[in-house]
């Protein structure tokens, strides 16, 4: 048995399986741009995400004219699974793929059922670009450690819908950006955000305005690159206003990264608690409450007290 199942929290240091890590990112923006080639555009690109499921990642259904289909990451089996609204279904197993052989072969899936899609090939929000029908060079797939992130992808699944029912404004759903590949929960004031001056690396300055309209506080979890090469849960707010990066926040591990100006707790941190369920929330809400103290958002009407189950909320 993997200690991935023994284990509620499991150890992945980014170390152990960066190249894995760096593969899987680059099948999940293939899989991600397919759902964005089909779907209408949603705000915030809110309709390119994938979600967690109870085994990987899925897109969701996707609008085929009359029928639709849906492509899942099963990260237990590892494998890819398409499956179409007419009962059609097609599975191809992860390990052994380059990024180039994952592209022909779900290509290869969808035009068996008559599917045919074009892409754009360049990978976005990644340094030094490869287009994925060439890309012979990523090709690892550890299933330990691919099993170890699935783990760590239901639990902060599961902590960050529970933080977002404390709040009666608008919210994201939480959500899978392949771009960055984070898993992730927005909230929003309902105020209109000055615009975004763009320039986030490797990301269209359209993009980025559009995503940004609005104020926010977002949090979210991540593997880890650049200047935070560890695992990480992250909270920042934009536009971020006056005060914000030096609110002391919970748990006191939890600190602001001057290179990402947002606040970073190490997963570790998590991992390691006594609580950890508690402690991830506890980083989520007191950086919310950073983000809104300072931002002067109207908590009182944006503001409830977390849902329970099977309880409904009182007015």
């Amino acid at each position: 048995m993997s200690n991935a199942l023994q284990v509620p929290w499991p150890e992945l240091p980014i170390a152990a399986w960066r190249e894995t890590y760096e593969t899987l990112h680059l099948w999940t923006q293939i899989v991600g741009k397919i759902r964005l080639a089909r779907s209408p555009w949603l705000n915030h690109s809110w309709h390119v995400v994938l979600y967690v499921t109870a085994r990987g990642l899925t897109t969701s259904p996707i609008p085929d004219g009359p029928r639709t289909f849906q492509i899942d990451f099963d990260l237990i089996d590892h494998a890819l699974r398409t499956s179409v609204s007419d009962g059609s279904r097609r599975e191809f197993a992860l390990a052994r793929h380059s990024v180039a052989s994952f592209y022909r072969a779900i290509m290869e899936v969808l035009a068996e059922f008559g599917i045919i899609i074009a892409i754009d090939e360049m990978p976005n929000e990644l340094p030094e670009p490869i287009r994925f029908s060439q890309d012979t060079r990523h090709a690892s797939y550890d299933r330990d450690a691919v099993r170890r992130f699935f783990q760590i992808l239901t639990n902060a699944d599961r902590v960050f819908k529970q933080f977002r029912t404390g709040f009666l404004g608008k919210a994201s759903p939480v959500h899978f950006f392949w771009g960055s590949f984070d898993l992730a929960v927005t909230r929003f004031s309902g105020r209109r955000a000055p615009r975004h001056p763009g320039g986030v690396p490797h990301l269209s300055d359209e993009v980025a305005c559009e995503a940004y309209s609005h104020e926010v506080s977002s949090a979210g979890f991540w593997p880890g690159s650049g200047p935070i090469d560890f695992p990480a849960f992250y909270s920042y707010a934009y536009p971020e206003p006056p005060g914000f990066r030096t609110t002391r926040v919970r748990p006191d591990e939890a600190f602001f990264s001057e290179a990402l100006s947002e606040f970073i707790l190490p997963y570790d941190a998590v991992r390691t608690a006594t609580q950890p369920d508690q402690t991830l929330l506890e980083f989520l809400q007191s950086t919310y409450e950073a983000a809104a103290n300072s931002g002067q958002w109207d908590r009182g009407a944006l503001e409830c007290t977390p849902g329970v189950p099977g309880v409904v909320r009182q007015i």
